[in-house]
C-alpha cells in the first residue's frame, strides 16, 4: 500500500479516528479507578480486594497483547481491531448485570483482554500507513488518546454518575465501541505481514533489549497507570477528601499530560531518545517519592507535575520500540513489552499498593515505588540499538529479516 506522504487531510483525519478509538479503549480500561471508592463501599471489600480488579484487568490486557502481537499480522490488523471493538462492546454491556463482587474480577479480565488486542495492531498500522519521518508525530498524537482518557475519565465518571448508576457507565461505552467498530471497518485498509510468527517470536525473545525495555516499562507504567488506579482510594480513604474533590484533582492533574505528549512528538525526531527517556524517568522518580511524603494541601500540585513528566515517557518509549525492532517484530515486541509492563506495573504493583494501604499506608508504597523508578532509569543506557538514534535492528534481528 502507498503510505501517506504527510499528516494532512485524509491522513490526519484517519489518525484522529485511531486516536478516538484509543481514547475510548483506554477510558474503559481505567474507568474503574474514579468509581472504585463506590464499588468498595457497595460490596464492602478491602483496599486490596478492590485494587485486585486492576490485577485481573492487567492480566487479561497482557495476554491479549501477546496474542495480538503473534496473530494480528496473519489475521490482518484491520480485522484484529474490528473484532476487539465488537467483543469489547459485548463484555462492557454485560457488566450491567454484575451483582457479586467476584464476577467483577471475571469481567475485568475479559475487558482487559479485548482492550489489549488494540495497541500492538494500531502501532504497526500507523507505521504502515505513515512514512518513517512522521512516525514520531503520528505515534505521539495517537498516544495522547491515552493521556486524554486519563484526564477525562474522572470527569466522565462524575458527569454520568449524576444521571446513572455506576454500572450504566459501561453501557454507554458499549454503544460507543459498537459504532467505532462499524466505522473503522469501512474507513481502514487491511494490512498483513506474512512472516511466520513462531520464527519471529524465537528470534525476538533472544534480544536483550526486549527484556531491558520491559523492566523499564514496568516501573514507568506503575508510576503512571498504577498510581492513577489507587489515587482515588488514597485521597478519599487516607487523606479524607470527598470523592468529587478527589476525582477533580485526579482529572485536572492529567491536563498537562496531554500537552507534553504532543510536544514530545515534535521533539522525538530531533533529540536523543535515550537521554529523553532517562531524564523523564529521573524526574518522575523524584515526583513519585514526593507524592508519598507531601501533605494533602500540596498533593494536587505534585500529582500534576508527576503526571506531566511520566506521560512524556510513552510516546518516546513507543518510538524507541519502533526503531529498535524490525517491521516483522514490531507488533509482537510492542505486545510483549506492554503485556509485561501492564501485568506487573498496571496490575500487580497497584495490588501491592492496596496491601500497603491496608497494612501500613498508601504513602509508604508510593514512596518505595518512586525509588524503584529511579533505579530502573539506569537501564536506559543499556539499550544499545538506540546509540545512533535511528538504528533499527541488531545482528540477531537481521538474520530474520
Amino acid at each position: 500500500m502507498n503510505r501517506y506522504a504527510n499528516l494532512r487531510g485524509k491522513a490526519l483525519l484517519f489518525l484522529l479516528f485511531l486516536w478516538f478509538i484509543w481514547f475510548v479503549n483506554f477510558t474503559i480500561r481505567i474507568i474503574f479507578a474514579p468509581i472504585l471508592p463506590l464499588i468498595e463501599d457497595e460490596f464492602a471489600v478491602s483496599h486490596s480486594q478492590a485494587t485486585g480488579i486492576f490485577l485481573f484487568l492487567s492480566v487479561g490486557y497482557s495476554i491479549a497483547m501477546i496474542v495480538s502481537g503473534l496473530l494480528s499480522g496473519r489475521l490482518g490488523y484491520k480485522k484484529s481491531i474490528t473484532f476487539s471493538l465488537l467483543f469489547l462492546s459485548a463484555v462492557v454491556f454485560l457488566i450491567l448485570m454484575v451483582h457479586e463482587f467476584l464476577f467483577l474480577y471475571l469481567f475485568a479480565f475479559m475487558l482487559g483482554f479485548f482492550v489489549g488486542l488494540y495497541l500492538p495492531a494500531a502501532i504497526t498500522l500507523i507505521t504502515e500507513y505513515y512514512s518513517e519521518k512522521d512516525w514520531g508525530k503520528a505515534i505521539a498524537i495517537h498516544d495522547t488518546g491515552a493521556s486524554s482518557a486519563v484526564f477525562a475519565a474522572p470527569f466522565i465518571a462524575l458527569f454520568l454518575l449524576h444521571f446513572l448508576p455506576w454500572r450504566w457507565i459501561f453501557t454507554v461505552f458499549s454503544c460507543i465501541c459498537m459504532v467505532c467498530a462499524i466505522v473503522f471497518s469501512f474507513a481502514s485498509i487491511e494490512v498483513k505481514i506474512t512472516n511466520p510468527p513462531k520464527a519471529v517470536f524465537s528470534g525476538l525473545i533472544a534480544i536483550k533489549s526486549l527484556w531491558i525495555m520491559s523492566v523499564i516499562w514496568i516501573f514507568v507504567s506503575a508510576a503512571n497507570i498504577g498510581i492513577y488506579s489507587i489515587t482515588p482510594l488514597y485521597l478519599t480513604k487516607e487523606l479524607q477528601l470527598s470523592i468529587g474533590y478527589a476525582n477533580a484533582i485526579l482529572g485536572l492533574s492529567r491536563l498537562g499530560a496531554i500537552v507534553v505528549a504532543i510536544v514530545c512528538g515534535f521533539l522525538i525526531d530531533r533529540l536523543n531518545l535515550r537521554r529523553m527517556m532517562f531524564l523523564v524517568m529521573i524526574i518522575t522518580s523524584f515526583l513519585t517519592v514526593s507524592m508519598g511524603v507531601v501533605s494533602a494541601n500540596y498533593i494536587g500540585i505534585v500529582l500534576f507535575l508527576q503526571a506531566f513528566f511520566v506521560t512524556a515517557f510513552f510516546p518516546v518509549g513507543l518510538v524507541a520500540i519502533a526503531r529498535t525492532f524490525t517491521r516483522e517484530m514490531r507488533s509482537l515486541a510492542t505486545g510483549i513489552i506492554n503485556a509485561i509492563s501492564m501485568a506487573v506495573g498496571g496490575g500487580l504493583i497497584p495490588y501491592f499498593l492496596g496491601i500497603s494501604g491496608d497494612t501500613v499506608s498508601f504513602r509508604l508504597g508510593i514512596t518505595i515505588l518512586g525509588v524503584f523508578v529511579g533505579l530502573a532509569s539506569i537501564l536506559v543506557f543499556h539499550l544499545k540499538e538506540l546509540e545512533q538514534g535511528n538504528v533499527k535492528c541488531n545482528i540477531n534481528q537481521s538474520k530474520i529479516s
